[in-house]
């Protein structure tokens, strides 16, 4: 019951950053607006626009849309990011940013908020404002999202976030490997994994990202290359699967 008669600023530790940051602009909180001549400007990250809008009409109106095809209104923002952050030798820095807010994001409400086209940009900015303040970003990614919004561009932000990793990847011949497990690996096994798949590809840098499956029944699959496409499958379960197909058994593997 005390925990009720405290304010809500008190609460904060309790709160999803979302709901911080809600209280922050309650509170008084605004944000500050960047120069228009940044560098986003200088590169024309600020006149992009769909290749694709000329071929597509609005739905119900004789004007020609501006309608956003993700792949690639979203691949254009986040190569430009990536270029400027990779020109003024803060590419790493701004990569830390792009997978803060990719943790962010796993808060649907955020997302929600500022993807909802009823919601004004300067509350929107307010919040932005607010939530970096605490995770600590660079200007860059901050112009970068208040540029989203002042576009119309920022509920595209999860796509952005995704082909930003793919940007980054070739700018530092970095290999992505997606490492599914039963359990979580030590970080012994997965350094050998790493270098396994570095022998593989020759590439310079290699980033694991782990998921949890436990369908697997044991061991791991490691997916790596083009749309990884290309698979190491240690798992129990194909093992069980093809000696199934070897002796004839119909029988699903998830029923054993």
């Amino acid at each position: 019951m005390n925990a009720l008669k405290q304010s809500p600023l008190a609460l904060n530790v309790q709160c999803s950053p979302f709901v911080r940051a809600v209280q922050k602009v309650a509170s008084g909180v605004t944000y500050h607006k960047p120069p228009f001549k940044s560098s986003f400007t200088k590169i024309g990250l600020s006149r992009i626009a769909n290749p694709l809008a000329s071929k597509v009409p609005l739905m119900g109106s004789g004007h020609r849309s501006h309608v956003v095809m993700a792949d690639t209104t979203a691949g254009s923002y986040a190569e430009a990011l990536a270029e400027l952050a990779h020109s003024e030798n803060s590419l790493d820095l701004i990569n830390n940013d792009i997978e803060k807010l990719s943790r962010l994001l796993d808060y649907k409400e955020l997302y929600s908020f500022l993807a909802n086209p009823v919601i004004m940009d300067e509350k929107k900015k307010s919040i932005i404002k607010a939530i970096t303040d605490d995770v600590k970003v660079q200007p860059i990614t901050m112009n970068f999202l208040y540029l989203l919004i002042d576009k119309k561009r920022i509920n595209l932000i999860n796509d952005i976030i995704k082909e930003f990793e793919i940007s980054y990847n070739k700018l530092t011949g970095t290999e992505l490997a997606v490492v599914t497990s039963v359990i979580n690996l030590e970080n012994g096994h997965l350094a050998e994994i790493a270098k396994k798949v570095q022998s593989l590809t020759g590439a310079k840098n290699v980033k694991l990202k782990t998921v949890i499956d436990p369908s697997l029944i044991a061991g791991f699959t490691v997916r790596f290359g083009p749309s990884l496409s290309n698979i190491i499958d240690m798992s129990v379960k194909t093992k069980l699967e093809n000696l199934a197909r070897q002796i004839g058994c119909n029988e699903r593997i998830e029923n054993l």
